[in-house]
Formats: structure tokens, C-alpha cells, sequence
């Protein structure tokens, strides 16, 4: 469920940070402005009002101008938070509340800009000489002939502005972040009453798509959700019906037709121990015959999995020497495959193989259904290899086929009921259904993959104690 869960928080949460995000940098930006534009108009109303009071010395020679401007600069009483210059018109300080020749000559834009403009010049940035950010305002000195004299200049420190900027900056930063951890904590827990009965939905509809028909969802919740876990429930029910009414339809026809075909198979054997038949009756009889033992063996394959659908299907274990069942399955079964051209090769070995507990009848068919499934699906390579060994805890055996092998897209499916794929070979699709449920009663397992260099690898693992 973790996609569901991402896709969500990218989706509300993710726009939720966002939004908080540009918050704060929204209320950073107008706090920034505000505070700045107060220094800024505080600053030009002290530059207009200290020029306009200066406009009364205006009228003094250029010594007696300068020395004012000292004595107004030595009195100045903002000198702790503010900094007033007096500056001729080459740029070179003249007087400062600070004093007279404190620091060095200042080079910001303002100074000459206000000079050339013969206006307020402002400046707001990092002082050259210094380092440190600040605001200065500079305001044309004009004497009575209209020259423009000196400037004069104000200049505060912006630390304490900005140390309050980032003050409020990080207020908001917090506040968004606990806003977006609170919506994050919600949003946790509403996703997790939804995935917590959407999970258990998905459960049980894996369970139901593996074959575990009828079982049902409890319904918690009278909502969507309630109405999906319904809906699932009345499905499964339904399927749980159509399976048994088509594994009772199975093993009615099954038992039905045994019948007819021992018959067939008993009367075409009788009739092909006579000598009087000619040679094109005798044919078309070993026809019947062969094709009414295939029938039969489809019938058994049925039987046998409307028992394993209904749970009838039992073992009766006991410790049976595995090998004797192997070696004996494969050397009955290679004479047959003779007859057709194939060769039944079987690797022998002197390993010591124990016996193990299991159902020797059954482990006999699921042998004869692997090699009869290599014969078929396989037999154009003409040789299959058997062998036995004792690996770890395990007896494996191997059966290996020298066809063309399962497509890749197949093998996931092969041992699925009723599936057949892309083979053109008779059959009904369940035998290798029903030979890995025998093997898996076992505690074993059986395995389908593409040999190196061609072919089908069958691989049945059985334990060689009880489990």
C-alpha cells in the first residue's frame, strides 16, 4: 500500500509544504519591506529636516560653514545607533558624529548620486570599507549661490533590522513546519483508516485468487469501503458455488464415463487376441484401444483433481524406499517411450538415498506425469534424462527433456490449472496441477525452468523427514 500512501502525501501534503513555504517566504518578504521602508523614511526625514536647519549657515564663509557642521556633529545625540557625515563635494568626509576623520572616506553609490542629481540619494547594502549592511541617506548641501557644497549623509548599521528579520523569518519557519507536521500527523492517520481495510480487502482477494473460495471479509466500516468488502464477500461466495457445482458436474461425468470406456478398453483388448481379424480391422482396433486408454487416463486426471479441489484427496505415508518407486517408474515407463523413438536415459549413481516418509502410489504418479509431460512436450528432442540425489535435507530428482522448452512468459503459469499455453500437445491442463499439490502435501516442492542448452528442467524437492 506504500504507492497509495505516497501518491497521497505528494498530493496533500506535498501542496500543504508548498503553500507553508511560500507563507514564510511571503512574510519575510513584507516584514523585510516594511522594516526596511521604516529605516529608510525615518532616515530621509532626518536628512531633510538637519538640511533644512543647515540652510540658515548657508549664508557663513566656507570655514565657519565647516566648522558648524563639526560642532553639530560632535553634539549629535543618535550617535550610539546613527552616524551623521559631513561631506565636500569631492567625496572626502569633513565631519562625523562619530569623529571628525573616523573610518575612511565613504565610496557608496549615494554620495555623488545626490551630488549629480542634487536630490536625496539613498544606499542599502554592504559597506565597502566595513562589510557590514547598511542604509544610508545622503542630501545635497547647497550655499547661497546655488553650488552644491557638501553632502550630508546618514548612515545606520541594518544588523539589528536583519537579526529581526530572521527572527521573524524563522517564527514563521517554525510556525509552518508545525503546521505541516500537524497536517502531516492527520493525513498519517485518515490514509491509515483507509489502508488498513483496503489491505486486508487486497488479502483476502489474493486468497480468493489462489483458489481459497468462500472465504470471507468481516465488514467494519458502513461506508465505501463496507460496500467493497460486501461486494467481494458476495463474489467469493459465488465462486465458491460455481466451483463446487462444476467439480460435482466433474466427478459425476468422470464416474459416468469410466463405465463406457473399461468396456471399450476390455472388448477392443478381446477382440485383438483373435487371430481371425484382418490386418485393417486389427489396426483401427489397436486405435481404439489406444485412444480410449488416453481417455481413460484424462478421466483419471479428473477424478483425481475434483478430489483435490474438494479436499478429498489423502496420503497414506509411510517410509517408502524412493528410489526403488523412481528407478522402477522410469524403467517402466522407457520401454513405452521406445516404441515412439525416444530414449529414457537414467543417471544412475551410487549415492546412498534414504527412505523417506511418503505416499509411494502418489509419488509414483506425479513421476509417470512429469515423464509422460517430457514425452509429449519434449519428445522431439528425442531423450529425456532422469536422475536422483540426496541434496542437504532433500531428495532431488530431476527430469530433463531435450525439446524446446516453455516460453518464459509461460513459466509462471504452467502449473495452474487447466493452463496449457502455446502447446499443441492433447491434454486437459491439470496434471501438472495436480503433481505439485501432491508434492506440496509432501512438504516438497516442484520446480519448472529452461535448461542450459535446451529443454525443460523438472526439479522435485522432498524432504527426508515428516514436516
Amino acid at each position: 500500500m506504500w504507492g497509495l500512501r505516497r501518491r497521497w502525501l505528494t498530493n496533500t501534503v506535498g501542496l500543504v509544504m508548498a503553500l507553508a513555504v511560500v507563507s514564510v517566504i511571503g512574510i519575510t518578504a513584507i516584514f523585510s519591506a516594511y522594516y526596511y521602508s521604516n529605516v529608510e523614511s525615518d532616515m530621509k526625514y532626518r536628512a531633510s529636516s538637519t538640511a533644512d536647519f543647515f540652510a540658515n549657515y548657508i549664508g557663513q564663509s566656507y570655514k565657519e560653514y565647516y566648522q558648524s557642521c563639526v560642532t553639530y556633529a560632535q553634539t549629535f545625540e543618535y550617535k550610539d545607533t546613527i552616524e551623521l557625515q559631513f561631506i565636500n563635494a569631492q567625496g572626502r568626509l569633513v565631519a562625523s558624529s562619530f569623529g571628525q576623520w573616523a573610518g575612511q572616506h565613504p565610496k557608496t553609490s549615494d554620495i555623488f548620486a545626490a551630488i549629480e542629481k542634487v536630490d536625496l540619494a539613498v544606499f542599502s547594502g554592504k559597506d565597502p570599507a566595513t562589510g557590514d549592511h547598511i542604509m544610508a541617506v545622503s542630501c545635497p548641501m547647497i550655499y547661497t549661490n546655488g553650488e552644491v557644497i557638501g553632502v550630508l549623509r546618514y548612515v545606520t548599521s541594518l544588523r539589528n533590522v536583519d537579526r529581526q528579520i530572521v527572527f521573524i523569518a524563522m517564527t514563521a519557519f517554525i510556525g509552518g513546519a508545525l503546521f505541516v507536521l500537524t497536517v502531516l500527523l492527520s493525513s498519517n492517520y485518515y490514509i491509515k483508516s483507509i489502508l488498513g481495510p483496503v489491505a486486508e480487502i487486497t488479502a483476502t482477494a489474493k486468497r480468493i485468487a489462489a483458489g481459497s473460495y468462500g472465504v470471507q471479509i468481516k465488514a467494519k466500516f458502513d461506508d465505501e469501503i463496507g460496500e467493497l468488502a460486501d461486494t467481494i464477500n458476495d463474489m467469493s461466495v459465488k465462486i465458491s458455488q460455481s466451483e463446487k457445482m462444476q467439480a460435482d458436474f466433474v466427478t459425476s461425468l468422470s464416474h459416468e464415463l469410466r463405465t463406457p470406456l473399461t468396456a471399450i478398453t476390455g472388448w477392443s483388448e478381446t477382440l485383438l487376441s483373435m487371430d481371425e481379424m484382418d490386418e485393417q480391422t486389427s489396426r483401427g482396433m489397436r486405435i481404439i484401444l489406444k485412444e480410449s486408454r488416453r481417455l481413460t487416463e484424462m478421466v483419471m486426471e479428473l477424478l483425481e483433481f475434483s478430489r483435490l479441489q474438494d479436499g478429498r484427496m489423502t496420503l497414506n505415508v509411510e517410509l517408502t524406499d524412493i528410489r526403488s518407486e523412481f528407478e522402477d517408474t522410469v524403467y517402466m515407463y522407457g520401454s513405452r517411450l521406445k516404441q515412439e523413438g525416444i530414449t529414457l536415459e537414467y543417471l544412475d549413481n551410487d549415492e546412498e538415498i534414504p527412505e523417506i516418509p511418503c505416499d509411494g502410489k502418489r509419488m509414483r504418479q506425479v513421476f509417470l506425469n512429469i515423464l509422460d509431460n517430457a514425452a509429449k512436450h519434449g519428445g522431439d528432442g528425442k531423450k529425456i534424462e532422469a536422475s536422483i540425489h540426496k541434496e542437504q535435507n532433500n531428495v532431488v530428482i530431476r527430469i530433463r527433456d531435450y525439446g524446446c522448452g516453455i516460453p518464459e512468459e509461460e513459466l509462471p503459469l504452467v502449473k495452474k490449472k487447466f493452463y496449457k499455453g502455446s502447446s499443441k500437445a492433447r491434454g486437459t491442463g491439470i496434471g501438472l496441477a495436480v503433481c505439485d499439490e501432491i508434492v506440496e502435501m509432501h512438504g516438497g516442492k516442484l520446480l519448472l525452468e529452461n535448461a542450459e542448452g535446451g529443454g525443460t528442467l523438472v526439479t522435485i524437492q522432498l524432504p527426508t523427514a515428516q514436516q
